[in-house]
Protein backbone atom coordinates (compact mmCIF):
# COMPACT_ATOMS: atom_id res chain seq x y z
CA UNK A 1 0.00 0.00 0.00
CA UNK A 2 1.12 3.57 -0.64
CA UNK A 3 0.15 4.88 2.76
CA UNK A 4 -1.90 4.15 5.85
CA UNK A 5 -5.27 5.86 6.14
CA UNK A 6 -4.05 8.36 8.74
CA UNK A 7 -1.12 9.35 6.49
CA UNK A 8 -3.12 10.40 3.45
CA UNK A 9 -6.27 12.28 2.54
CA UNK A 10 -7.68 9.58 0.21
CA UNK A 11 -6.68 6.64 -1.92
CA UNK A 12 -4.49 7.53 -4.91
CA UNK A 13 -6.23 7.44 -8.28
CA UNK A 14 -4.63 5.89 -11.34
CA UNK A 15 -6.02 5.82 -14.87
CA UNK A 16 -4.32 3.09 -16.90
CA UNK A 17 -4.34 3.73 -20.65
CA UNK A 18 -4.01 0.60 -22.77
CA UNK A 19 -2.92 0.72 -26.41
CA UNK A 20 -2.81 -1.79 -29.27
CA UNK A 21 0.23 -3.91 -28.51
CA UNK A 22 0.88 -7.58 -27.74
CA UNK A 23 1.97 -6.48 -24.26
CA UNK A 24 -1.57 -5.20 -23.57
CA UNK A 25 -2.31 -8.30 -21.49
CA UNK A 26 0.31 -7.18 -18.97
CA UNK A 27 -1.81 -4.11 -18.26
CA UNK A 28 -4.11 -6.47 -16.35
CA UNK A 29 -1.24 -7.27 -13.99
CA UNK A 30 -0.41 -3.59 -13.66
CA UNK A 31 -4.01 -2.83 -12.69
CA UNK A 32 -3.95 -5.57 -10.05
CA UNK A 33 -0.60 -4.38 -8.72
CA UNK A 34 -1.90 -0.84 -8.28
CA UNK A 35 -5.06 -2.11 -6.61
CA UNK A 36 -3.06 -4.23 -4.17
CA UNK A 37 -1.16 -1.08 -3.23
CA UNK A 38 -4.43 0.61 -2.26
CA UNK A 39 -5.09 2.62 -5.43
CA UNK A 40 -8.38 3.34 -7.12
CA UNK A 41 -7.90 2.29 -10.74
CA UNK A 42 -9.83 2.99 -13.91
CA UNK A 43 -8.99 2.11 -17.50
CA UNK A 44 -9.13 3.80 -20.90
CA UNK A 45 -8.36 1.90 -24.12
CA UNK A 46 -7.73 2.61 -27.75
CA UNK A 47 -9.87 0.71 -30.24
CA UNK A 48 -6.76 -1.21 -31.32
CA UNK A 49 -6.16 -2.36 -27.75
CA UNK A 50 -9.52 -4.11 -27.63
CA UNK A 51 -8.24 -6.57 -30.24
CA UNK A 52 -5.74 -7.85 -27.67
CA UNK A 53 -7.72 -7.59 -24.40
CA UNK A 54 -11.47 -7.03 -24.19
CA UNK A 55 -12.85 -4.10 -22.18
CA UNK A 56 -14.91 -6.60 -20.17
CA UNK A 57 -11.68 -7.92 -18.62
CA UNK A 58 -10.78 -4.52 -17.23
CA UNK A 59 -14.36 -3.84 -16.17
CA UNK A 60 -14.27 -7.05 -14.15
CA UNK A 61 -10.95 -6.08 -12.56
CA UNK A 62 -11.88 -2.50 -11.69
CA UNK A 63 -15.65 -2.73 -11.27
CA UNK A 64 -15.95 0.41 -13.40
CA UNK A 65 -16.80 1.03 -17.07
CA UNK A 66 -13.86 1.30 -19.44
CA UNK A 67 -13.47 4.39 -21.61
CA UNK A 68 -13.15 3.15 -25.21
CA UNK A 69 -14.76 5.94 -27.21
CA UNK A 70 -16.02 9.42 -26.45
CA UNK A 71 -19.57 8.10 -26.17
CA UNK A 72 -18.80 5.41 -23.58
CA UNK A 73 -20.27 7.32 -20.65
CA UNK A 74 -23.93 8.04 -21.37
CA UNK A 75 -24.24 10.55 -18.54
CA UNK A 76 -21.53 12.92 -19.81
CA UNK A 77 -20.20 14.05 -23.19
CA UNK A 78 -16.76 14.84 -21.72
CA UNK A 79 -15.78 11.58 -20.04
CA UNK A 80 -12.18 12.02 -21.17
CA UNK A 81 -11.91 15.39 -19.39
CA UNK A 82 -13.57 14.09 -16.23
CA UNK A 83 -11.20 11.10 -16.09
CA UNK A 84 -8.19 13.36 -16.66
CA UNK A 85 -9.26 15.53 -13.74
CA UNK A 86 -10.12 12.50 -11.57
CA UNK A 87 -6.74 10.80 -11.98
CA UNK A 88 -3.65 11.65 -9.96
CA UNK A 89 -1.67 9.85 -12.67
CA UNK A 90 -2.45 8.66 -16.17
CA UNK A 91 -0.22 5.66 -16.88
CA UNK A 92 -0.12 4.55 -20.52
CA UNK A 93 0.90 0.90 -20.43
CA UNK A 94 1.83 -0.34 -22.90
CA UNK A 95 2.57 2.81 -24.89
CA UNK A 96 3.02 2.24 -28.63
CA UNK A 97 5.15 4.37 -30.95
CA UNK A 98 1.91 5.70 -32.42
CA UNK A 99 0.60 6.96 -29.07
CA UNK A 100 3.95 8.51 -28.13
CA UNK A 101 3.92 10.43 -31.40
CA UNK A 102 0.33 11.53 -30.91
CA UNK A 103 1.07 12.69 -27.38
CA UNK A 104 3.92 14.87 -28.66
CA UNK A 105 1.80 16.34 -31.44
CA UNK A 106 -1.25 16.83 -29.23
CA UNK A 107 -3.39 14.66 -31.49
CA UNK A 108 -6.75 13.83 -29.86
CA UNK A 109 -8.41 11.47 -32.31
CA UNK A 110 -9.84 8.92 -29.86
CA UNK A 111 -10.85 8.66 -26.22
CA UNK A 112 -7.40 7.84 -24.83
CA UNK A 113 -5.44 10.45 -26.75
CA UNK A 114 -8.09 13.04 -25.90
CA UNK A 115 -7.62 12.16 -22.25
CA UNK A 116 -3.85 12.55 -22.60
CA UNK A 117 -4.21 16.05 -24.00
CA UNK A 118 -6.36 16.99 -21.00
CA UNK A 119 -4.01 15.31 -18.50
CA UNK A 120 -0.73 16.62 -19.93
CA UNK A 121 0.82 17.49 -16.54
CA UNK A 122 0.40 14.09 -14.82
CA UNK A 123 1.20 11.42 -17.37
CA UNK A 124 3.61 8.48 -17.44
CA UNK A 125 4.40 6.17 -20.36
CA UNK A 126 5.66 2.58 -20.32
CA UNK A 127 6.66 2.02 -23.97
CA UNK A 128 6.59 -1.37 -25.70
CA UNK A 129 7.38 -1.95 -29.36
CA UNK A 130 9.73 -3.59 -31.85
CA UNK A 131 13.42 -2.77 -31.34
CA UNK A 132 13.70 -1.02 -34.72
CA UNK A 133 10.66 1.13 -33.95
CA UNK A 134 12.10 2.00 -30.56
CA UNK A 135 15.49 2.96 -31.99
CA UNK A 136 14.04 5.07 -34.78
CA UNK A 137 15.08 8.75 -34.62
CA UNK A 138 11.42 9.79 -34.59
CA UNK A 139 10.58 7.68 -31.54
CA UNK A 140 13.70 8.78 -29.68
CA UNK A 141 12.93 12.41 -30.44
CA UNK A 142 9.38 11.93 -29.18
CA UNK A 143 10.64 10.36 -25.95
CA UNK A 144 13.03 13.26 -25.41
CA UNK A 145 10.27 15.79 -26.06
CA UNK A 146 7.87 14.11 -23.64
CA UNK A 147 10.52 14.16 -20.93
CA UNK A 148 11.25 17.83 -21.55
CA UNK A 149 7.55 18.54 -21.06
CA UNK A 150 7.50 16.74 -17.70
CA UNK A 151 6.14 13.34 -18.67
CA UNK A 152 7.61 10.30 -16.95
CA UNK A 153 9.00 7.31 -18.85
CA UNK A 154 9.37 3.74 -17.58
CA UNK A 155 11.97 2.70 -20.09
CA UNK A 156 11.58 -0.58 -21.95
CA UNK A 157 13.72 -3.61 -21.19
CA UNK A 158 16.05 -5.50 -23.49
CA UNK A 159 15.15 -9.06 -24.42
CA UNK A 160 13.45 -11.31 -26.90
CA UNK A 161 10.44 -9.55 -28.41
CA UNK A 162 7.16 -11.07 -29.54
CA UNK A 163 8.23 -10.76 -33.18
CA UNK A 164 11.37 -12.78 -32.52
CA UNK A 165 13.82 -9.85 -32.63
CA UNK A 166 16.14 -9.30 -29.69
CA UNK A 167 16.84 -5.83 -28.31
CA UNK A 168 15.22 -2.86 -26.57
CA UNK A 169 11.48 -2.45 -26.73
CA UNK A 170 10.17 -5.07 -24.33
CA UNK A 171 7.73 -3.67 -21.79
CA UNK A 172 9.47 -3.11 -18.46
CA UNK A 173 8.77 -5.69 -15.77
CA UNK A 174 5.30 -5.26 -14.27
CA UNK A 175 6.74 -4.80 -10.79
CA UNK A 176 8.96 -1.99 -12.08
CA UNK A 177 6.06 -0.27 -13.85
CA UNK A 178 3.90 -0.46 -10.72
CA UNK A 179 6.70 0.82 -8.49
CA UNK A 180 7.32 3.83 -10.75
CA UNK A 181 3.60 4.60 -10.75
CA UNK A 182 3.34 4.30 -6.98
CA UNK A 183 6.28 6.67 -6.54
CA UNK A 184 4.51 9.29 -8.67
CA UNK A 185 1.14 8.70 -7.02
CA UNK A 186 2.62 9.12 -3.55
CA UNK A 187 3.37 12.75 -4.29
CA UNK A 188 -0.36 13.40 -4.68
CA UNK A 189 -1.62 11.76 -1.49
CA UNK A 190 1.23 11.16 0.99
CA UNK A 191 2.35 14.10 3.15
CA UNK A 192 5.89 15.01 2.07
CA UNK A 193 7.21 15.17 5.62
CA UNK A 194 10.75 14.30 4.55
CA UNK A 195 10.97 16.60 1.54
CA UNK A 196 14.48 18.02 1.34
CA UNK A 197 15.85 15.34 3.67
CA UNK A 198 18.33 12.60 2.88
CA UNK A 199 17.87 9.13 4.36
CA UNK A 200 20.19 6.13 4.28
CA UNK A 201 18.64 2.67 4.58
CA UNK A 202 20.54 -0.61 4.93
CA UNK A 203 18.88 -3.86 3.93
CA UNK A 204 19.38 -7.56 3.44
CA UNK A 205 22.02 -9.97 4.69
CA UNK A 206 25.76 -9.91 4.21
CA UNK A 207 27.76 -12.80 2.78
CA UNK A 208 31.07 -13.49 4.51
CA UNK A 209 33.41 -15.47 2.29
CA UNK A 210 34.92 -18.78 3.37
CA UNK A 211 36.40 -19.24 -0.11
CA UNK A 212 35.36 -18.05 -3.60
CA UNK A 213 32.43 -20.51 -3.55
CA UNK A 214 31.23 -20.77 0.06
CA UNK A 215 30.12 -18.13 2.51
CA UNK A 216 28.50 -17.55 5.90
CA UNK A 217 25.16 -15.73 5.84
CA UNK A 218 21.72 -15.46 7.46
CA UNK A 219 18.12 -15.74 6.28
CA UNK A 220 17.37 -12.07 5.74
CA UNK A 221 15.54 -11.37 2.46
CA UNK A 222 15.87 -7.58 2.52
CA UNK A 223 12.10 -7.05 2.38
CA UNK A 224 11.92 -4.83 5.44
CA UNK A 225 14.75 -2.54 4.39
CA UNK A 226 13.40 -2.20 0.87
CA UNK A 227 9.98 -1.32 2.30
CA UNK A 228 11.57 1.38 4.49
CA UNK A 229 13.38 2.79 1.46
CA UNK A 230 10.09 3.02 -0.47
CA UNK A 231 8.29 4.61 2.48
CA UNK A 232 11.00 7.24 2.94
CA UNK A 233 10.97 7.93 -0.80
CA UNK A 234 7.19 8.31 -0.77
CA UNK A 235 7.48 10.78 2.10
CA UNK A 236 9.68 12.97 -0.10
CA UNK A 237 13.15 11.95 1.03
CA UNK A 238 16.19 11.46 -1.16
CA UNK A 239 17.03 7.85 -0.36
CA UNK A 240 20.22 5.83 -0.60
CA UNK A 241 19.60 2.10 -0.15
CA UNK A 242 22.70 0.12 0.80
CA UNK A 243 21.74 -3.50 0.24
CA UNK A 244 23.41 -6.81 0.75
CA UNK A 245 22.71 -9.70 -1.64
CA UNK A 246 18.98 -9.78 -2.36
CA UNK A 247 16.70 -10.95 -5.15
CA UNK A 248 14.54 -7.83 -4.75
CA UNK A 249 14.36 -5.09 -7.36
CA UNK A 250 15.74 -1.73 -6.26
CA UNK A 251 12.93 0.77 -5.57
CA UNK A 252 12.36 3.31 -8.34
CA UNK A 253 13.69 6.74 -7.47
CA UNK A 254 16.20 5.50 -4.89
CA UNK A 255 19.96 5.33 -5.24
CA UNK A 256 20.85 1.66 -4.77
CA UNK A 257 24.33 0.65 -3.61
CA UNK A 258 24.88 -3.12 -3.71
CA UNK A 259 27.43 -4.68 -1.39
CA UNK A 260 28.33 -8.19 -0.31
CA UNK A 261 30.24 -8.26 2.98
CA UNK A 262 29.85 -6.54 6.35
CA UNK A 263 33.01 -4.53 5.66
CA UNK A 264 31.60 -3.29 2.35
CA UNK A 265 28.28 -2.41 3.99
CA UNK A 266 30.06 -0.41 6.69
CA UNK A 267 32.07 1.53 4.10
CA UNK A 268 29.05 2.25 1.88
CA UNK A 269 26.72 3.17 4.77
CA UNK A 270 29.33 5.43 6.40
CA UNK A 271 29.97 7.22 3.12
CA UNK A 272 26.26 7.72 2.39
CA UNK A 273 25.57 8.91 5.94
CA UNK A 274 28.02 11.80 5.63
CA UNK A 275 25.46 13.96 3.85
CA UNK A 276 22.30 12.41 5.31
CA UNK A 277 19.79 13.47 7.95
CA UNK A 278 18.86 9.97 9.11
CA UNK A 279 19.78 6.31 8.78
CA UNK A 280 17.56 3.27 9.22
CA UNK A 281 19.73 0.18 9.69
CA UNK A 282 17.43 -2.67 8.73
CA UNK A 283 20.16 -4.94 7.37
CA UNK A 284 20.96 -8.19 9.16
CA UNK A 285 24.72 -7.68 9.12
CA UNK A 286 26.74 -10.77 9.98
CA UNK A 287 28.26 -10.59 13.47
CA UNK A 288 31.19 -12.78 12.48
CA UNK A 289 33.29 -13.36 9.38
CA UNK A 290 35.88 -16.03 8.58
CA UNK A 291 39.26 -14.88 9.88
CA UNK A 292 41.23 -16.14 6.88
CA UNK A 293 39.10 -16.72 3.78
CA UNK A 294 40.80 -18.86 1.17
CA UNK A 295 41.60 -17.48 -2.25
CA UNK A 296 40.68 -20.80 -3.89
CA UNK A 297 37.92 -23.36 -3.53
CA UNK A 298 38.74 -25.61 -0.57
CA UNK A 299 38.76 -29.30 -1.44
CA UNK A 300 36.99 -31.36 1.20
CA UNK A 301 39.29 -34.34 0.73
CA UNK A 302 42.46 -32.28 1.33
CA UNK A 303 41.39 -29.05 3.10
CA UNK A 304 38.66 -30.01 5.51
CA UNK A 305 36.54 -27.40 7.33
CA UNK A 306 36.28 -29.18 10.67
CA UNK A 307 37.08 -25.87 12.35
CA UNK A 308 36.32 -22.41 10.96
CA UNK A 309 38.05 -19.60 12.82
CA UNK A 310 35.89 -16.48 12.99
CA UNK A 311 36.36 -12.87 14.01
CA UNK A 312 33.83 -10.14 14.80
CA UNK A 313 32.73 -7.78 12.06
CA UNK A 314 32.57 -4.03 12.41
CA UNK A 315 29.29 -2.77 13.91
CA UNK A 316 27.45 -0.65 11.33
CA UNK A 317 24.70 0.54 13.70
CA UNK A 318 27.12 1.50 16.49
CA UNK A 319 29.43 3.27 14.05
CA UNK A 320 26.67 5.42 12.57
CA UNK A 321 25.21 6.11 16.03
CA UNK A 322 28.58 7.31 17.32
CA UNK A 323 28.86 9.75 14.42
CA UNK A 324 25.24 10.94 14.29
CA UNK A 325 25.40 14.14 16.32
CA UNK A 326 21.95 15.68 15.90
CA UNK A 327 20.94 13.23 13.20
CA UNK A 328 18.59 10.28 13.62
CA UNK A 329 19.65 6.63 13.60
CA UNK A 330 17.24 3.68 13.85
CA UNK A 331 18.30 0.08 14.39
CA UNK A 332 16.58 -3.31 14.36
CA UNK A 333 16.60 -6.22 16.79
CA UNK A 334 15.59 -9.50 15.15
CA UNK A 335 15.36 -11.75 18.19
CA UNK A 336 13.88 -14.88 19.68
CA UNK A 337 12.65 -15.14 23.27
CA UNK A 338 12.10 -11.60 24.58
CA UNK A 339 12.71 -9.16 21.70
CA UNK A 340 11.66 -6.06 23.67
CA UNK A 341 14.14 -6.66 26.48
CA UNK A 342 16.85 -7.32 23.90
CA UNK A 343 15.90 -4.11 22.09
CA UNK A 344 16.12 -2.01 25.24
CA UNK A 345 19.58 -3.39 25.93
CA UNK A 346 20.66 -2.82 22.33
CA UNK A 347 19.33 0.76 22.35
CA UNK A 348 21.52 1.57 25.34
CA UNK A 349 24.62 -0.19 23.98
CA UNK A 350 24.48 1.20 20.45
CA UNK A 351 23.46 4.77 21.25
CA UNK A 352 20.82 5.04 18.51
CA UNK A 353 17.46 6.81 18.73
CA UNK A 354 15.09 3.89 18.18
CA UNK A 355 15.20 0.11 17.95
CA UNK A 356 12.56 -1.84 16.04
CA UNK A 357 12.17 -5.24 17.72
CA UNK A 358 10.54 -8.30 16.21
CA UNK A 359 10.37 -11.98 17.12
CA UNK A 360 11.78 -13.89 14.15
CA UNK A 361 10.64 -17.20 15.61
CA UNK A 362 7.04 -16.29 14.69
CA UNK A 363 5.79 -17.70 11.40
CA UNK A 364 4.22 -14.35 10.47
CA UNK A 365 7.11 -12.11 11.54
CA UNK A 366 10.36 -13.76 10.54
CA UNK A 367 12.85 -13.49 7.73
CA UNK A 368 11.27 -13.57 4.28
CA UNK A 369 7.70 -12.97 5.42
CA UNK A 370 5.51 -10.19 4.03
CA UNK A 371 4.28 -9.18 7.49
CA UNK A 372 5.82 -8.16 10.80
CA UNK A 373 4.68 -7.67 14.37
CA UNK A 374 7.02 -5.11 15.88
CA UNK A 375 7.64 -3.05 18.97
CA UNK A 376 9.36 0.30 18.45
CA UNK A 377 11.55 0.99 21.47
CA UNK A 378 12.88 4.45 22.33
CA UNK A 379 14.36 6.17 25.40
CA UNK A 380 10.87 7.25 26.48
CA UNK A 381 9.11 3.90 26.13
CA UNK A 382 7.89 1.32 23.68
CA UNK A 383 4.97 1.16 21.25
CA UNK A 384 3.71 -2.27 20.28
CA UNK A 385 2.15 -2.87 16.87
CA UNK A 386 0.17 -5.92 15.74
CA UNK A 387 1.08 -8.02 12.73
CA UNK A 388 0.98 -5.72 9.68
CA UNK A 389 2.25 -5.79 6.10
CA UNK A 390 5.90 -4.79 5.99
CA UNK A 391 5.05 -1.70 3.92
CA UNK A 392 2.80 -0.46 6.73
CA UNK A 393 5.45 -1.19 9.35
CA UNK A 394 7.89 0.78 7.20
CA UNK A 395 5.57 3.78 7.18
CA UNK A 396 5.30 3.64 10.96
CA UNK A 397 9.08 3.73 11.19
CA UNK A 398 9.42 6.55 8.69
CA UNK A 399 6.76 8.50 10.56
CA UNK A 400 8.81 8.18 13.77
CA UNK A 401 11.91 9.33 11.90
CA UNK A 402 10.02 12.38 10.66
CA UNK A 403 8.85 13.11 14.20
CA UNK A 404 12.41 12.97 15.51
CA UNK A 405 13.60 15.27 12.74
CA UNK A 406 10.86 17.73 13.62
CA UNK A 407 9.29 17.35 10.17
Amino acid sequence: MIGMAEDRVRAPRALVGVTGCIAAYKACEVVRGLQKAGCEVRVAMTEAATAFVGPLTFEALTGRPVLVDLGTFADTPIGHVELAEWADLVLVCPATADVLAKAVAGVADDALTSTLVAAWDHVAFAPAMNVHMWRSPATQANVATLRERGAHLVMPATGRLACGDVGEGKLADVEEVVDHALRLLARAVVPQRLAGRRVVVTAGPTHEAIDPVRYVANRSSGKMGYAVARAARDAGAEVTLVTGPSALRGPAGCEVVRVTSAREMLEAATSAFEGADAAVCAAAVADYTPAAPADHKLKKDAERLDVLEMRETADVLATLSAAKGGRVVVGFAAETGDPVAAARSKLERKGCDLIVANDVSRADSGFGTDTDAVTIVGPDGASEHPCLPKDEVARLIVGRVADLLGA
